[in-house]
């Protein structure tokens, strides 16, 4: 019995992006959703509405109507976030706290056992926020249920089959948004359930990213995000099948476009069952949910173009709302508030509808044109693993050096500067440097002699006491300067300078005793190192997709027109 089921039914609903009906091979099942996790963002919380006070027309009498108006206005901004997390929505309405507070499910924000670095902050103080919207397959509830879906998955371990990471910049100036297909093959980290204490080991062959969800929850998704990635996520959210529905019916008609006809629906039963003509048309409901869900029918019948239709559809709920013209109704934002609350699982920093708004805030002061969409860059597998993807060397790894490094997406580069400590560093001769060699990868074992390489660099520099750490050979994705403690970040920094390594890869951790080099899979070649040669601009393989773009309209493929 799978997880969500043992809660008892609903307990744990989330969104599914299409099953095995809609052409799930192995373990892979089709889904949507969202969620998001982790401690508080570090932004200010404001201070609620005033709950009293005295003004004309009788005591508290102008006090109660603040308090309701400061409420509408929370309320706006928390419609916004749950209409799928992305900001900027106009609407009246008064709601019970204490009731939406209480359909908030919580877990925990990581279950893994590595400790995510803090953030670097800006020149002006500011740091990054990073969500990670996770969408799960679980069909534990009727609601769910009755969407879709094949019987035999109803009530089995979920899959996290969407996974899209939100970052927000450190001056709040731009959103990146970066969705990892669900068949991507990564290796799991190990992570501990929280409530059966079950502990999943660290993983040895690479299995699809979905499968972490089953790991003892969203948790483990966040995990293994980390793991691949280095990015530090604050927060993760998810939300249910029922609740898509319900939102996209609060919010209205949602203009999306297809440059042919298209019935998304297969001889053998596999399909979302989407059927729209050539053009835009305007979804809702469980339109809008087969839209979500379309593999088959769009580009190359896979994920791919599921998640291409997903950046759309949302870009375009975005500019819909920005209108103004979308939940002024108080009933149905009334509506969209009680199905999105009773929706979402979210960790626990942002357990309340009161850090949601403070969250929304945040979302809301960046401009539309200032969103972009991409989907990690890949390549597909051979073989046994045809149909599967994997990170594509060198350029995943830039866009996820770029949204660690706070560099927009949309190429519109704010002025930077890396932050350098006021630790002064002692004499190079007298530090001392562990060096690894962390060069493999999914598909590659680690580069031959890359540790002692590095090492007799160090040692030409000057750093006598550099020496090569054989036992840890741990895979990192980009090469990184660790330390354990702040007064050795100078030491740390000084050996990144050395060798030409960016200080924003210079990280604080609790799992070093010393400064350690990691040598990563972005230096597995001899030479220096290869950063400064990295341009600041999202790879074309990204497929990056402005959120003022009003021409996007999505290619259907010839075999599912009509």
């Amino acid at each position: 019995m799978g997880r969500s089921s043992m809660r008892g039914e609903g307990a744990r609903s989330r969104v599914r992006q299409g099953g095995p009906e809609d052409g799930a091979h192995g373990s892979g099942r089709d889904a949507s959703g969202g969620s998001a996790a982790r401690k508080s963002h570090g932004q200010r919380e404001r201070s609620a509405p005033p709950e009293g006070g005295q003004g004309h027309g009788g005591p508290n009498r102008r006090g109660r109507r603040d308090a309701r108006g400061g409420k509408r206005r929370v309320l706006r901004w928390v419609a916004s976030v749950l209409a799928l997390l992305i900001l900027g929505t106009g609407g009246a309405g008064y709601f019970y706290y204490k009731h939406l507070n209480g359909n908030i499910r919580k877990e925990d924000l990581t279950l893994g056992d590595k400790q995510m670095a803090d953030h670097k902050a800006n020149a002006a103080g500011q740091t990054p926020l990073n969500i990670l919207i996770i969408g799960s397959d679980a069909r534990d509830s009727k609601a769910n249920q009755k969407l879709g879906g094949a019987k035999e998955t109803f009530g089995g371990t979920p899959l996290a089959d969407v996974q899209m990471l939100l970052h927000l910049s450190a001056d709040r100036s731009n959103i990146s948004v970066v969705s990892m297909p669900r068949d991507t093959m990564l290796k799991m980290p190990k992570c501990t359930d929280p409530d059966s204490g079950e502990v999943y080991r660290a993983g040895t062959l690479p299995v699809q990213t979905n499968e972490s969800l089953g790991r003892g929850g969203p948790g483990c998704t966040v995990a293994a995000w980390y793991e691949l990635t280095g990015i530090t996520i604050d927060h993760f959210m998810m939300i249910d099948f029922a609740g898509v529905v319900s939102m996209a019916d609060a919010v209205g008609g949602v203009p999306v476009c297809v440059d042919a006809n298209v019935y998304s629906h297969t001889g053998d039963g596999k399909g979302s069952g989407l059927k729209l003509e050539e053009g835009t048309t305007a979804i809702k409901g469980e339109q809008a949910l087969q839209w979500l869900r379309t593999r088959y029918g769009f580009e190359d019948n896979t994920d791919l173009g599921r998640a291409k239709a997903q950046h759309q559809y949302l870009n375009s709920m975005v500019r819909e709302l920005r209108k103004g013209t979308k939940l002024t109704d108080p009933g149905k934002l009334m509506g969209l508030a009680e199905a999105a609350t009773s929706a979402l699982t979210v960790d626990k920093g942002l357990d309340t509808v009161k850090k949601l708004y403070d969250l929304a805030e945040e979302l809301k002061r960046v401009p539309t044109d200032r969103i972009t969409m991409t989907t990690m860059p890949n390549v597909y597998g051979t073989g046994n693993l045809s149909g599967r993807v994997f990170p594509k060397p060198g350029e995943a790894e830039q866009v996820f050096r770029m949204v660690r490094e706070d560099i927009p997406l949309d190429g519109k580069a704010s002025k930077r500067k890396t932050p350098v400590t006021t630790d002064i560093a002692a004499p190079v001769a007298e530090i001392p440097v562990s060096v690894r060699n962390a060069t493999s990868t999914d598909g590659l074992g680690p580069a031959r002699g890359r540790a002692g390489a590095v090492r007799d660099l160090l040692t030409d520099a000057g750093f006598a006491k550099a020496s090569i750490d054989s036992q840890n050979v741990d895979p990192a994705g980009r090469t990184g300067v660790l330390y354990p403690s702040a007064d050795l970040e100078g030491d740390a920094q000084a050996v990144a300078k050395a060798l030409g390594v960016p200080v924003s890869q210079v990280q604080k951790s609790t799992a070093v005793s010393g400064i350690v080099l990691a040598v990563g899979a972005d230096w597995r070649k001899d030479g220096a190192y290869p950063a400064k040669a990295v341009e600041e601009k999202t790879p074309e393989s990204a497929g990056a997709l402005n959120g003022a773009n009003e021409k996007a309209c999505m290619h259907v493929n010839p075999g599912f027109t009509f």
